[in-house]
């Protein structure tokens, strides 16, 4: 266990450390940890303790969400933060937060995908006022995710790469001001085929709304100044039963006609 160390009037050390259990959770899950807190040297009254989900990396135009520069904000963990601590005490408050449906995932199966999320922790007491670094998070895909992956897999198109864009998918209700794109790259090849197609998976209890579109180099992130659309959905219920394998090759071959009747053209990079 590493503490952070805040010092603040006096030089007063205040110890603090957040834990997070090393386990993923998922989308609409539980996430649980604790705060240690510890007064190394005097008796101290804490006053508050704040917590922030966010996740920092991959994101593209910040300051269109919440204007903050350590990460976009996701979610509130909660822990009690009014006590007094003895001299050499330390404490422990448990804190839990349920992850919004539409949390991007940065692991799948345990592959990293390249997205970053923890939490922070923001102390306050008398003469102290810091926050600690980032605590990771690991929020892993859900089944449906993975069955529609796979499906595409299938038909020869791999995930390359996955980033978080900080703005809103235009046509859908959202609840969190961000978007998440799953490069894929064609291995197999062929005429007709785009050499990489984004996936988007905009989740909510029932199922995802699953937007598809060829994967435009430069775009600039925002959803409208990527190349044309199209949407399905699917229910996590249905994961087992429906055959996504003839999803996928419909929906290549629907997106092959959009840009057979629109002109479009793939931006190599």
């Amino acid at each position: 266990m590493v503490f952070k160390r805040l010092f603040g009037n006096g030089g007063i050390p205040l110890e603090i450390d957040t834990i997070v259990r090393d386990e993923p959770v998922r989308p609409g899950g539980q996430l649980h940890g604790e705060v240690v807190v510890r007064a190394p040297e005097r008796d101290l009254k804490i006053e508050s303790i704040g917590m922030r989900l966010v996740v920092n990396a991959s994101l593209t135009h910040k300051g269109d969400g919440d204007g903050e520069d350590d990460g976009k904000t996701i979610g509130y963990p909660s822990a009690s933060g009014w006590f007094e601590l003895k001299k050499g005490e330390e404490k422990r408050i448990p804190f839990s937060e349920r992850l919004k449906w539409e949390t991007p995932p940065n692991e799948t199966r345990g592959e990293r995908l390249g997205v970053s999320i923890g939490v922070r922790t923001e102390v306050e007491a008398v003469g102290v006022k810091a926050a600690t670094d980032l605590d990771p998070v690991r929020v892993e895909t859900l089944t449906l995710h993975e069955a529609v992956l796979d499906a595409f897999a299938a038909e020869g198109y791999a995930f390359e790469s996955s980033r978080v864009h900080e703005n809103a998918i235009t046509p859908a209700e959202y609840h969190l001001y961000l978007w998440q794109g799953f490069r894929l790259v064609d291995e197999r090849g062929g005429e007709g085929r785009p050499p990489r197609v984004e996936l988007t998976f905009h989740t909510n209890a029932v199922g995802c709304e699953i937007f598809l579109r060829r994967f435009r180099q430069g775009s600039g992130g925002y959803w409208n100044d990527t190349p044309k659309t199209l949407r399905f959905v699917a229910a996590h219920h249905e994961v087992g039963s429906r055959d996504f394998g003839a999803d996928a090759r419909q929906w290549l071959a629907d997106l092959a006609a959009v840009e057979r009747g629109t002109g479009e053209r793939d931006d190599e990079d």
